[in-house]
């Protein structure tokens, strides 16, 4: 609605203003005292004036509008950084409280690890203390030694080794028992 409002002013303006124009040329409306605008003599009738005018207010009209648009950019930008900036600080806060609860949970288990250790009292292996059972789950356990391997016993047509799996080979021998 506001650009058909806006269209239909602009072609009003440009309608009185050739009007302006040709109404006002001609020998009979000759500019009687002349002046002179940044050195420039300016000579001619009214309605060449008037057309100057509508050339300045026109150049007038764009520089205004391009001020106006950079404004509004820069107040957009800076609207969207302070939206931004209170999100972050919304974000900031949330992981602050959860980082104070999680620090105060820390203590309290500590707390109460500390006064059951201090009492002398053993815990059971049935009843594991807070937080025990994760740590059973993912804890290093030793892992089982293997027993020691005995020999294979040489299948049907295939030689013993010269040596054992634990002794190392002589030197000048493979493993497998051949010569380099």
């Amino acid at each position: 609605m506001n650009v058909i409002f806006g269209l239909i002013v602009l072609v009003a303006a440009l309608v009185a203003g050739v009007a302006g124009v040709l109404g006002n040329g001609g020998s009979g409306h000759a500019l009687t005292h002349g002046f002179a605008v940044f050195g420039y003599h300016v000579t001619g009738s009214t309605g060449t004036l008037f057309l100057y005018g509508i050339v300045v207010g026109a150049i007038a009209l764009a520089g205004l509008s391009l001020l106006l648009a950079g404004a509004r950019r820069a107040a957009r930008r800076g609207s969207a950084a302070r939206r931004g900036l209170r999100q972050s600080r919304r974000e900031t806060a949330a992981v602050s409280a959860d980082r104070d609860d999680l620090i105060g949970q820390r203590d309290a288990a500590r707390a109460h690890t500390a006064s059951a250790l201090g009492n002398g009292t053993p815990r059971s292996a049935s009843s594991p203390g807070p937080g025990e059972g994760w740590r059973r789950l993912f804890a290093r356990q030793a892992a089982p030694r293997p027993a020691p391997a005995e020999p294979p016993e040489p299948l049907a047509g295939q030689r013993a080794p010269d040596a054992t799996a634990g002794t190392p080979a002589p030197a000048g021998h493979l493993t497998n028992g051949s010569h380099p």
